[in-house]
């Protein structure tokens, strides 16, 4: 997530401070992306240096208000227009992880991938939760309706990053199941990492998750939070 181009985005309304940007940022994304305030005004200080924001006096209570600029606006209008880079993505933990565990000696990787999918079940779980609640609160026409509809896009697209890592779990299995069993048919030595049943004896698929996952944490009013 852009912090620079959210917060020009925030300005668009007219003039804000720091801490009202941090309220109004997290508000919008559901405290996914938690700002602190050091790096509100860090960002605020390098796009009044680059010209797209500029101060604005103050507010009733002294605070010091920030106004976007032209050069910001068309920074703006330029992000929206932007496709999102995909050819050099972020790096994924998870796909590390496993990446790693297939040649670490004595680690059952099924067993790793049995214990991310509860983990990642339960996480897709508490989305769909949440996602009920946004939609309530939406159809019951609060006067925080614009901010729902924007935590509930978030939502939905975190629901659907779960669903995609269940399936892809459920894909690396199956994988190392078959590789493990063409392996075995050459005479070659198996991998290790795809010996021995998983934990629970099943051998695929997205079922309901036990006791072990870590829940979503939520913050004010229902909404995720990340440690």
């Amino acid at each position: 997530m852009s912090i620079r181009h959210g917060l020009l985005a925030l300005l668009e309304q007219g003039p804000r401070y720091g801490s009202q940007l941090r309220s109004e940022f997290e508000s919008r994304t559901g405290a996914t992306w938690p700002l602190n305030v050091g790096q509100v005004y860090t960002t605020l200080n390098r796009l009044e240096r680059d010209g797209m924001v500029v101060q604005s006096g103050e507010d009733e209570a002294g605070h010091a208000l920030y106004a976007s600029t032209e050069a910001g606006r068309t920074e703006l209008r330029n992000w929206f227009r932007t496709p999102v880079d995909r050819s050099s993505p972020p790096r994924d933990e998870l796909a590390i992880k496993l990446a790693m565990a297939v040649r670490a000696p004595g680690v059952d990787i099924r067993a790793v991938i049995q214990s991310q999918r509860h983990h990642t079940v339960r996480a897709m779980q508490d989305y769909t939760r949440l996602k009920t609640q946004a939609l309530a609160s939406i159809e019951s026409g609060g006067s925080q309706e614009r901010d729902d509809v924007a935590w509930l896009l978030v939502l939905e697209q975190l629901i659907f990053q779960t669903e995609a890592e269940a399936r892809w779990l459920d894909h690396c299995e199956v994988r190392l199941i078959r590789l493990s069993a063409a392996a075995a048919e050459r005479g070659a030595e198996a991998p290790s990492a795809a010996g021995g049943p998983p934990p629970d004896g099943r051998t695929g698929g997205s079922g309901p998750p036990d006791g072990t996952a870590e829940p979503v944490r939520t913050g004010p009013a229902g909404r995720r939070s990340t440690a």
